[in-house]
């Protein structure tokens, strides 16, 4: 019989462990309530409930200064931290969001530590914690408008998808025929249809000259089952695809704003006001030269990378979203790699460090 190995548990003393973060606190988030625990000699009560009410977010804040707390550190438990960092950073603590997988995964919990804020707390204290990046409020505005941007045009997609569906399940073969049915030519047939026009002649007409499908073939693939439900459908996929089609529009206006807020890193000759020169005047570099990307990809590089505390996952992270989006070799992809990191790498290191950078860098 093969003998089993023995495995030595192996268990770590953090008691003979110096205290790194004397004046810590550990907060188990919650999205009703939160369970905050500090130091044992700092309060009669050193574990107490607050709910997730803004009012109890500021009496929990209150409290840990009266029990001299100077070091947060919170779980990163869904989106429900969010408002407890932006308070606690209001008064001036040093949060740090932690990852739970970390948490769990450090050996030496004992039975006394029945709380998971317990917990955080002690290992924060004895630095076993590291914070996760977390960008200035400058850039999660503009990540703020620009995620919200990226929700409209999948909507806006999924739109445009219900009415091929629609117009298919009443065999009008148009997008057979024109390679964009919410171009100028397809918007005006799909107006038309809804209007009530049934004549495919009449439709056809509509084409614009650029259209490259004969007159004759573009009236032949509109001949279809006008349903009623199917003509809802597409009505009100119309109505969608427009409202969503309204709200980029407003959203590019919100983040061209944003960016102007930002500080200069290149003069240009010309001031202008649209995205492409404020992603140059904020980047210091025009991005959109680099065959493949254009303004929306240069704004998602814009809000990673902005700033100068990006660490050294955050370049590998930044080349890595630029490099995907391109249709190269693999060899170019790993060149190009190398030449993104490196440009990032000469401009941060030309760039002076404000205080905040080299706290967040901690």
């Amino acid at each position: 019989m093969r003998k089993k190995k023995n495995k030595a548990n192996k268990r770590i003393h953090l008691q003979s462990l110096p205290l790194i973060n004397p004046n810590a606190a550990g907060i188990d988030v919650g999205a009703k309530e939160h369970l905050v625990a500090v130091p044992p000699d700092r309060d009669p009560q050193p574990v107490r409930t607050f709910q997730a009410f803004t009012p109890d977010l500021h009496e929990l804040a209150r409290w840990l200064k009266r029990c001299g707390i100077e070091t947060v550190a919170l779980e990163s438990t869904g989106i429900y931290w969010i408002s407890l960092y932006e308070v606690l950073e209001q008064y001036g603590f040093e949060v740090r969001v932690v990852n739970a997988r970390h948490v769990k995964n450090v050996p030496g919990r004992t039975k006394t530590d029945v709380l998971d804020c317990q917990w955080i707390q002690k290992l924060h204290s004895f630095g076993l914690l590291n914070g996760s990046f977390r960008p200035d409020h400058q850039i999660r505005k503009l990540r703020t408008y620009m995620r919200l941007r990226d929700n409209l045009v999948v909507e806006r997609t999924q739109a445009i998808h219900h009415m091929q569906k629609a117009l298919f399940e009443m065999n009008v073969q148009l997008s057979n025929v024109i390679s964009d049915i919410v171009g100028e030519t397809g918007l005006r047939i799909i107006e038309a249809i809804l209007a009530g026009e049934r004549d495919p002649e009449q439709l056809a007409a509509l084409c614009s000259t650029r259209i490259k499908s004969s007159r004759q073939t573009v009236a032949k693939s509109l001949h279809g089952s006008w349903d009623e439900a199917l003509l809802f459908c597409l009505k009100t996929a119309l109505e969608t695809y427009r409202f969503n089609e309204n709200k980029i529009q407003e959203c590019d206006h919100c983040i061209e704003r944003q960016l102007a807020t930002f500080d200069s890193r290149a003069q240009l000759s010309q001031q202008g006001e649209s995205l492409r020169s404020q992603l140059h005047r904020v980047c210091g570099v025009d991005l959109t030269k680099i065959p493949g990307i254009k303004e929306e990809r240069a704004s998602n590089i814009t809000k990673k990378s902005s700033g100068s505390s990006a660490s050294n996952g955050l370049k590998k992270r930044l080349s890595r979203s630029i490099c995907n989006s391109l249709p190269l070799s693999s060899f170019l992809h790993q060149f190009l790699k190398r030449l993104v990191s490196h440009s990032i790498r000469r401009r941060q290191s030309s760039m002076p460090r404000s205080d905040t950078s080299r706290d967040s860098t901690r």
